[in-house]
């Protein structure tokens, strides 16, 4: 075989390995997306007084978004909504740990501002280099309709009442930033029909491609006009309004939104 053969050979040989290599990273992500998929509940949660929707669009086949909900025994209901630092499978890995820890926690049942306290000092303890994540936690009590959580540098809860749409509380440090993180806890008693939205920056930061943002103001009239219809309802609002700003322009940042709604 002559030199020339050889040479031929072998880049079919490589650019084979290549493609074998290929869709063998592909199908991994496949089964990522798959597993983290899993990781979020697949149905709203609903009670006689309150139910909790959610919606999550990663940018990529894994994102960096994550979110739960759940009933407590003691009837309450326990949800958190996280966006971590960074894209990819490195985010959905540490997305992952941070919801391994979170459920730890709920055993617990810490107020939501101790137990993202306690997220930081183990994500600390970790030690991961530019890992670090943006959380909110919190609980809802259905018999006294009050609803605490904390904040870990996500955009603001939205509140949707009669008095028209207001932003709750404040942010803090992510988790897993800096060792001396404190969260402060915010509380409040929500009326029949009323809702609260919890959102990672991914809907506000929404882009045309000439740069324009789908920004708060957009999402909290949305979110007022639609804010009558069922929650599941509302969610698909609110992606088909985003859907229609950014007009196909490629997003880099994934969207999650959570809602929590009274019963009228």
């Amino acid at each position: 075989m002559s030199r020339e053969s050889t040479g031929v050979a072998e880049t079919g040989v490589g650019e084979s390995l290549l493609a074998c290599l290929q869709r063998l990273r592909q199908h991994e992500i496949e089964e990522a997306r798959r597993l983290q998929l899993a990781m979020i509940p697949a149905e709203p949660l609903r009670t006689p007084s309150a139910e909790v929707v959610a919606k999550i669009r990663p940018v990529a086949e894994v994102g960096g978004d994550f979110l739960d909900y759940f009933q407590i025994p003691d009837g309450r209901i326990g949800f958190y909504v996280g966006d971590v630092v960074g894209k990819g499978l490195p985010a959905a890995l540490f997305a992952a740990l941070t919801i391994g820890t979170l459920r730890g926690f709920n055993k617990h049942m810490e107020t939501p501002c101790s137990l993202l306290a306690h997220l930081n000092q183990r994500l600390r303890v970790h030690n991961l280099a530019g890992r670090y994540c943006a959380v909110q936690y919190g609980l809802f009590e259905p018999l006294e309709r009050r609803l605490e959580f904390a904040n870990a540098a996500l955009p603001l809860p939205l509140h949707l009442s009669p008095l028209g749409p207001r932003w709750l509380g404040q942010g803090g440090l992510p988790s897993g930033l800096l060792h001396e993180a404190c969260y402060e806890l915010h509380g409040m008693r929500l009326e029949p029909g009323e809702a609260v939205v919890f959102y990672t920056d991914g809907i506000a930061e929404a882009a045309r491609a000439d740069g324009e943002e789908f920004g708060c103001d957009r999402l909290a009239a949305v979110m007022e006009q639609c804010r009558h219809l069922p929650a599941a309802e509302q969610l698909d609002r609110l992606f088909d309004a985003v859907d229609a700003f950014v007009a196909g322009a490629p997003q880099h940042d994934d969207m999650t939104v959570l809602l929590l709604k009274l019963a009228a």
